[in-house]
């Protein structure tokens, strides 16, 4: 499939835009405090730069940025799943909001776009594990389309808790499933 701009889909105030290397301190600085918040990862601390922009799939990687500022206040990007080719329209979704601006629409506008760029691709399945937790990002995907596919119980240690993770999925309403 060919390359194209996903359609912008936005909030007030705020433009949805590729992510590019020069939004890396702010997009690792958003990361850092969701990974703070104890709900949002397994991870503990952000990485590096070059650790994150390998991970992440260049074509399906955007950021939130205040239309008066142009400061990040927001990001979602796409790792895959597995290397295997059967997995190859498979990726697992990540997304953050700087605390400070939660519930101004800025998820689901990152959301709606991620979904456009993912489907322009032919991407068939969007995955992600959610702690139970996380109530607002289980309700975001659920506004989304994504759908509770079960429970991993006590999938692994967080801060010397075991914790369970809530496996999601979307599935292409284009790609012909």
């Amino acid at each position: 499939m060919s390359a194209q701009p996903p359609t912008p889909v936005s909030a007030p105030g705020i433009t949805i835009r590729p992510m590019q290397a020069t939004d890396a301190a702010q997009v690792l600085a958003i990361y850092q405090a969701g990974l703070d918040s104890r709900n949002a990862s397994f991870e503990t601390t952000a990485p590096t730069w070059q650790v994150f922009d390998a991970a992440k799939l260049p074509l399906h990687r955007h950021v939130a940025a205040d239309t008066s500022t142009g400061q990040v206040l927001g990001w979602i990007a796409a790792g895959t799943v597995s290397d295997r080719c059967v997995y190859a329209g498979v990726v697992e979704n990540s997304l953050y909001v700087h605390p400070y601006h939660h519930s101004r629409g800025i998820g689901t506008a990152l959301l709606r776009t991620f979904i456009q760029s993912t489907e322009t691709e032919g991407i068939w399945t969007i995955q992600s594990g959610i702690f139970p937790e996380n109530i607002a990002s289980l309700r975001l995907h659920e506004k989304a389309g994504f759908r509770v596919v079960g429970t991993r119980h006590h999938i692994g240690r967080h801060h010397d808790q075991w914790r369970d993770v809530v496996l999601i999925e979307r599935r292409s309403t284009v790609t012909g499933l």
